[in-house]
């Protein structure tokens, strides 16, 4: 591609993505999707340039130079670490009036000021979503929350018309609250996956040796026959805590039953002690939402 390239988007933005990993292809092709033109991404990976392929098909793929020098959109979608570093090559090359939208989450526009300097407008806009690459990731796009961040009013209508325009909901989220924001979805996201994990790890113990006739063997591999045990009861209880909050709470802990989770506790130390010290640090989080009776907090405190 080269910065000769023309795109037809009369009253559309044409579109750069850097790059067409599982975050930017998928963003990229929810723009399309509004009516907007990727006309280039950066893909240098194998997977990036299969997902675009297969996403942004009439895409170019080009370097950061082409793609960023006729971008009136440009959306750079890379991983926390690499962001300082593409941005500082993307201030020798940017146009100003050209729009730079980021999707990190831990960020806010400050870290744009390298463009902004070049008379860019900044934004920040983090889709509240995890990305695995398939083809799910395109419809839960649509329906996702987005945190959005920019230096002004015209910049929070731009951010937030984008947003609506592929069918998020936009939140604002402060500059100087961003990190409290990330944390907030990464404690949600990653340590329910850790939580669950610890669960399958516990039901294969259990259920190893045991099955019946015509069930499959239990082994490390997902999606067997623990992750079924777990499946609705899991989406059961997430449910019911987005609808009620922790009034959703249920089990031993929120019966305030120190016999059982102490007997939880011994088990589970059989098993395996990380076990048991993550249950009970989980269950002194879940007592903080109760009204907790003296004995189970005595139980989760542990040995003195």
């Amino acid at each position: 591609m080269t910065s000769s390239t023309t795109w037809p988007a009369p009253a559309r933005l044409s579109v750069g993505v850097v790059s067409g990993g599982r975050v930017g292809s998928a963003v990229g092709h929810a723009l399309e999707a509004a009516g907007h033109v990727v006309g280039g991404v950066v893909a240098s990976s194998p997977t990036s340039q299969a997902l675009v392929a297969r996403r942004l098909p009439d895409s170019q793929i080009g370097d950061l130079a082409a793609v960023a020098a006729v971008a009136e959109l440009l959306v750079i979608a890379v991983p926390d670490s690499a962001l300082t570093s593409v941005i500082d090559e993307l201030a020798a090359v940017v146009r100003p009036g050209t729009i730079v939208a980021h999707t990190a989450g831990a960020h806010g526009v400050g870290i744009l000021d390298p463009l902004t300097a070049r008379g860019a407008t900044p934004l920040a806009i983090h889709p509240a979503m995890t990305f695995t690459g398939a083809d799910e990731d395109l419809t839960r796009l649509r329906t996702a929350c987005f945190g959005i961040t920019a230096l002004d009013d015209i910049g929070y209508a731009i951010a937030q018309a984008l947003v609506l325009e592929i069918g998020g909901e936009p939140v604002r989220v402060r500059e100087e609250a961003r990190t409290l924001y990330h944390a907030a979805l990464a404690h949600g996201a990653n340590h329910l996956v850790a939580l669950v994990s610890d669960s399958v790890a516990a039901l294969r113990i259990v259920l190893a040796g045991q099955e019946l006739p015509g069930q499959e063997p239990i082994t490390d591999a997902p999606d067997g026959l623990p992750e079924r045990i777990l499946q609705p009861l899991l989406t059961a209880a997430l449910d019911n805590t987005l609808r009620s909050g922790p009034a959703a709470l249920t089990g031993p802990v929120a019966r305030g039953d120190a016999a059982a989770v102490a007997a939880h506790l011994e088990a589970l130390d059989e098993a395996d002690p990380q076990l048991a010290v993550a249950y009970r640090a989980m269950s002194r989080r879940a007592a903080a939402y109760t009204d907790a009776p003296a004995p189970l907090l005595d139980v989760l405190a542990g040995p003195q």
